[in-house]
């Protein structure tokens, strides 16, 4: 009886200390080593304080994570935290008493907060016009120039010397060609490397209004000249053999990983896959771009996504999700975060502190996204922020494949892109009109 006793009283006191515990519920759409990652950063956390416990759940792709957490807001069991997309950010700021904003959660729970400390063009983009930073930036990436050095080096080509410039990318993937790479030069997500930070890295906009950050009334604007020049040279490459398109969003990350294909501009997150799964020399350059546009080059912009915080939840579990930011925010965690996947160092403290300790010394060409990122942004090169943004990549996904297959000439496509993408935008403009 006496054990009986002992063994109720201790559950009890398990069941006490167990409900002390406020649980924050993360959903996220990181699979593979970079759910591994954030698996590793919920159990830090949780390691490093007794009152709160972060549980990770992977939700699928970005676009299902966000369709789910919406239609799990309306129905009243929303997740605490929801990693977004950033073509989902003008959708999040729309949907109205769904998110409170990541500076009022933070200061709410009496935390210093102070968007400054964060890389400018990632705090920029999430940011809101009255300055208020609406979501938390935690995975931001950037197109990079990934390249296969054991590749150039029996093609002829300097290993330490990756192209940077456009005509000079066309003359490394034709020596790549004749030396018998059958896929010389590759693109992941077309839209966002080849239209969206082609049009930040020359300094041109890619849509009206600074890119959709100057209201809903926006309107595409890549099929000025320049772009259309940039589809023809793109075109004429796949003509020759020089440019293989591998399909659409990141399908061709992986061409580039096996080997197959020797040049790709895509995610500087590529860089862990690359690193882990790879069996050739590898290099990062910086973005092509074209040395007669005058301001050229200019910065990229962010990919990846940033962490949302999901409103109707009680104010101690709000200090859970303020506390679990900080973490996060950390120079050490954030600087580790970065050399471990690729991902952008958010804060220029873990930039800092990842250049004091020699990382980029020992791993040539992780500093590039960085360096590129960092520069002063214009209204022309902060970024994109559209509505139905997800829809509009498909688009331009869709009139593109005809431009690859022979189907379509370049500016017939853009211009189909641009009159079916502004049907897009004039949508949701009608439908979030205050």
């Amino acid at each position: 009886m006496k054990l009986k006793l002992s063994a109720l009283v201790a559950a009890a006191a398990f069941s006490v200390s167990a409900h002390a515990q406020t649980e924050i519920q993360w959903w996220h759409s990181m699979g593979g080593a970079l759910g591994e990652w954030v698996n590793d950063l919920a159990k830090e956390f949780n390691a490093s304080q007794k009152d709160y416990k972060v549980v990770p759940t992977f939700k699928g792709s970005y676009t299902e994570n966000m369709t789910a957490s919406i239609a799990a807001f309306r129905a009243g069991n929303a997740p605490h935290i929801v990693q977004v997309f950033e073509v989902g950010t003008a959708t999040m700021m729309a949907s109205k008493g769904a998110i409170v904003p990541v500076a009022k959660v933070m200061n709410d729970a009496g935390l210093k907060f102070d968007p400054s400390v964060y890389v400018p063009a990632v705090a920029g983009y999430y940011t809101a016009p009255n300055g208020q930073m609406l979501s938390f930036p935690f995975n931001s990436s950037t197109p990079v120039f990934h390249y296969n050095k054991d590749a150039f080096k029996a093609a002829g080509l300097d290993p330490e010397n990756p192209p940077k410039t456009w005509p000079e990318v066309a003359l490394a993937a034709a020596k790549l060609k004749t030396s018998g790479h059958k896929c010389p030069f590759t693109t992941s997500w077309i839209s966002w490397t080849q239209l969206e930070s082609f049009s930040a890295w020359h300094n041109v906009l890619y849509a009206t209004k600074n890119n959709g950050f100057g209201g809903l009334d926006t309107r595409l604007a890549f099929n000025s000249p320049l772009h259309v020049r940039h589809i023809e040279n793109l075109a004429n490459m796949a003509k020759n053999g020089l440019f293989v398109y591998k399909g659409r969003d990141n399908g061709a990350d992986a061409t580039f990983v096996s080997g197959e294909c020797a040049m790709i501009t895509g995610s500087s997150a590529l860089a862990g896959s690359v690193k882990r799964n790879s069996k050739f020399a590898y290099g990062i350059g910086t973005l092509p771009y074209y040395p007669d546009v005058p301001g050229a080059p200019q910065n990229t912009v962010i990919g990846g996504a940033s962490l949302w915080v999901m409103s109707g939840k009680k104010p101690e579990e709000y200090k859970g999700v303020a506390q679990f930011f900080q973490f996060l925010s950390q120079p050490e965690v954030a600087a580790k975060s970065h050399q471990r996947t690729g991902y952008l160092p958010v804060t220029k403290a873990s930039f800092d502190l990842t250049e004091k300790s020699g990382f980029y010394k020992q791993n040539p060409g992780y500093d590039v996204s960085v360096n590129q990122m960092i520069r002063k942004t214009t209204d022309k090169s902060r970024g994109v922020r559209l509505g139905n943004f997800t829809q509009i990549r498909t688009i331009i996904d869709e009139e593109l494949e005809g431009v690859w297959r022979g189907a379509k000439q370049p500016k017939e496509a853009l211009d189909a892109a641009v009159k079916r993408g502004n049907e897009q935008l004039e949508r949701f403009e009608k439908a979030n009109k205050s």
